[in-house]
C-alpha cells in the first residue's frame, strides 16, 4: 500500500512499505508526477532510474517506510545557503529510510551483479549527497531542468 502524502503544487511526497514491489510503486508514482508537470521524457527517464536505484538500496539494507519527494524548483531553497547555487531550474528528489548510516558508494567490477546504484546517481545527477535525520537519513540528488 502506497501512502500518498502529497501530490500538489511543484512538491510530490509518497511512503512506501519495505516490500520488494515498492521500487515499481515508486517508478510508476514518480514517472506520474513528472508527466502531471510536463517535465522533459528524458529528465523523467533519468530521475525514474535513480529513485528506483535508491529504492533498491533502501530494500536491500533497511526495513521500514522508504520515502520519496520530489519539488520542482528555480531555486535549491531546501539545501543550506552554502551549498545552493544561483536560480536554475530543478528537480530535487529525496529517497528517506530509517537506517541512519549514509550509503557507501562502491566500485562494481564488470561481472559484479549491484554495486552501481551510488556511481549513477553520481554520474548522472547536477548534485548529490545524504543527510540524517530525527529517524533515519535522506539520500538527495538534484537534475537540471530545461528552461
Amino acid at each position: 500500500m502506497i501512502g500518498v502524502i502529497d501530490t500538489e503544487g511543484d512538491c510530490a511526497e509518497w511512503a512506501f512499505p519495505a516490500e520488494p514491489g515498492s521500487v515499481r510503486s515508486a517508478r510508476h508514482a514518480v514517472r506520474g508526477a513528472l508527466g502531471s508537470w510536463g517535465l522533459d521524457a528524458a529528465v523523467g527517464d533519468l530521475a525514474v532510474l535513480l529513485v528506483s536505484e535508491l529504492v533498491t538500496n533502501s530494500l536491500r539494507y533497511a526495513s521500514g517506510p522508504i520515502g520519496v519527494r520530489l519539488v520542482q524548483s528555480h531555486a535549491d531553497g531546501d539545501l543550506p545557503l552554502a551549498d545552493r547555487s544561483p536560480a536554475a531550474p530543478v528537480l530535487l528528489v529525496e529517497v528517506s529510510d530509517p537506517l541512519p548510516d549514509p550509503p557507501t558508494e562502491r566500485s562494481a567490477g564488470p561481472d559484479d551483479e549491484g554495486g552501481r546504484g551510488l556511481q549513477l546517481v553520481a554520474c548522472s545527477a547536477r548534485r548529490w549527497g545524504t543527510r540524517r535525520g530525527k529517524s533515519g537519513k535522506t539520500v538527495w540528488f538534484e537534475l537540471a531542468l530545461p528552461g
